[in-house]
């Protein structure tokens, strides 16, 4: 994974869910007894070359262009130089298997698994097309080099794993991908960290919040693509139609500014100043993960507005947490979220339709409970260990198809 570091604070800049997977994923199968090299491009001077994060588990960082500065869409104007450091890294210790996360980095493996014939497999994550068919409004849609690079890599993979059933067959019908290729693994959830703890009360004395309050979240980075100025809006409509509800309520949006989009903070703040309900929205900088769990307990509800998503951790993780989830109707999020079991999936994203499933939730606090109980069960099912144990069964069924292969050529 090149376009960011899996050392990276998750909530910044292009670091989202994808760094927590592979971290994740790296941690549980060197657990297993599987050695994980995870290469990135350095953009921080002060971290060591090599970087054992775990017991099998080391970021190797490739010295390719300037440390700092360089956006992720510069980034393909580096694949070459990119290419060539890595093919060096791996020159001289064998590896089994090359997985490649987000579609420029499937750009920088494919030529190093050509040349030194190691199987490629590719995880995408996000795709081009599915987010350019589900822009935001205003939103910049992803650039044609994109597409095409994308697809270059799934022609290209040995085996292409998604998500869910619904990135499959996207991947499918939009980039003409091999069915037989595309395999279904479904990302997972630390149920160590992420539990109910001490619960609601407990956890808004460790944050800092009033035990009495209605508290709704979003956590994520901070684009018009994750959807917080959805959920502004949408607490603009509630306290208008419900102003009983004002008094009590508190919104965090958590999270720090993506990629190139750095004002897209100070401008939801503006759009918050404007529609009148400073009191009742707070912006809060990303939160450590070790932090994060006490976050997602204290809330009575977290929200996850985004346009398209090829699953969505945050949800994942605060059904662990005993918190429901409403999230959009959307990709992975149908999956992440069991409707009216964990949470409730809304259809779009217009603010008065976001508004009334938020008001009737908050008055509903035994339906909430219910959604707690339906949270936690449905989240105990997406380990992180099932995610790598799927994962080493498809790195065995590649190695075993090369190897038949090798052995009809001679």
């Amino acid at each position: 994974m090149v376009h960011t570091s899996p050392l990276d604070q998750a909530g910044t800049g292009d670091a989202g869910g994808m760094n927590i997977y592979v971290c994740e994923a790296a941690q549980n199968m060197a657990a297993m007894g599987v050695q994980v090299d995870i290469f990135t491009r350095r953009t921080n001077t002060e971290v060591a070359d090599v970087v054992e994060v775990a017991p099998g588990v080391r970021v190797i960082q490739l010295n390719v262009g300037p440390v700092s500065g360089v956006t992720k869409e510069q980034l393909p104007k580096l694949i070459p130089d990119l290419s060539a450091a890595f093919k060096d890294a791996l020159v001289n210790t064998r590896y089994d298997i090359i997985h490649s996360h987000y579609w420029i980095s499937g750009k920088v493996a494919m030529p190093v698994a050509k040349d030194l014939n190691i199987p490629l497999v590719h995880t995408m994550h996000t795709m081009a097309r599915v987010k350019n068919l589900n822009l935001a409004e205003g939103e910049t849609p992803e650039p044609m080099i994109r597409v095409q690079g994308e697809t270059q890599v799934v022609a290209a993979a040995d085996a292409l794993i998604a998500n869910t059933d619904a990135e499959a067959a996207s991947l499918v019908s939009l980039y003409e991908a091999c069915p037989d290729n595309v395999l279904v693994v479904s990302p997972g959830v630390n149920l160590k960290v992420f539990t109910p703890g001490g619960g609601r009360a407990a956890a808004r004395e460790v944050v800092g919040l009033d035990k009495d309050s209605h508290i709704i979240s979003f956590v994520g980075r901070i684009q018009p693509h994750k959807g917080p100025e959805v959920l502004i809006r949408a607490i603009a409509e509630l306290v208008s139609h419900s102003p009983h509800l004002r008094a009590k309520l508190i919104t965090n949006i958590i999270g720090g500014a993506s990629g190139a989009n750095q004002s897209e903070v100070e401008r939801l703040k503006e759009l918050t100043t404007w529609l009148g309900i400073d009191d009742v929205v707070r912006f809060a900088p990303p939160v450590p993960r070790e932090e994060l769990p006490q976050w997602y307990r204290a809330s009575d509800l977290v929200c996850v507005p985004s346009y398209s998503e090829s699953f969505g951790l945050v949800a994942l993780e605060a059904q662990a947490c005993g918190t429901p989830v409403v999230a959009t109707a959307v990709g992975g999020l149908r999956t992440a979220v069991a409707d009216g079991i964990s949470g409730v999936l809304v259809d779009g994203h217009d603010p008065r339709a976001w508004s009334s499933v938020l008001a009737r939730l908050l008055l509903e606090p035994q339906r909430r409970v219910l959604l707690s109980m339906g949270a936690i069960e449905h989240a105990s099912h997406f380990g992180w260990d099932a995610t790598s144990r799927g994962t080493l069964d498809i790195y065995d069924r590649v190695l075993t198809a090369r190897a038949e292969q090798a052995k009809n050529i001679g």
